[in-house]
Order: structure tokens, then C-alpha cells, then sequence
């Protein structure tokens, strides 16, 4: 398994140490959630941006393809 390094200030490490704790789970786990609910979210919001520049620009994408 690859590592991440993320260097946090003390308030922003307490934050998920807390939160471990009180859900009886690690930081890691928390902040590997965290990582994979962000990519999901922007993926989504990628994906919607270039179906939309697709549809706008379906003409132009159309006649470069020809």
C-alpha cells in the first residue's frame, strides 16, 4: 500500500483524532474517507462540466472530427 504524508497544524489534527475517538475509528480511516468522498464529488463535478462543454460545443467537436 502506498503512503500519503499530510502535514496538519495541531488544531487540524485534533479535529479528526476527536472524531476517531468518539466514533471508534482511526484518523486514517477518516481521512481516507475523506480523500475518496472528494474525489467522487469532483469527479462528478468534472464530468458534468464536459458533458455540458460537449453539448455546447457539439458542432465545433463535430467538424474537427471530420
Amino acid at each position: 500500500m502506498n503512503e500519503l504524508t499530510l502535514r496538519m497544524s495541531p488544531a487540524e489534527h485534533a479535529e479528526p483524532a476527536d472524531l476517531a475517538d468518539a466514533t471508534g475509528s482511526t484518523a486514517e480511516a477518516l481521512a481516507r474517507e475523506a480523500v475518496r468522498e472528494h474525489l467522487r464529488r469532483e469527479r462528478e463535478r468534472i464530468g458534468a462540466q464536459a458533458a455540458r462543454l460537449a453539448r455546447r460545443h457539439a458542432g465545433l467537436l463535430k467538424r474537427l472530427g471530420e
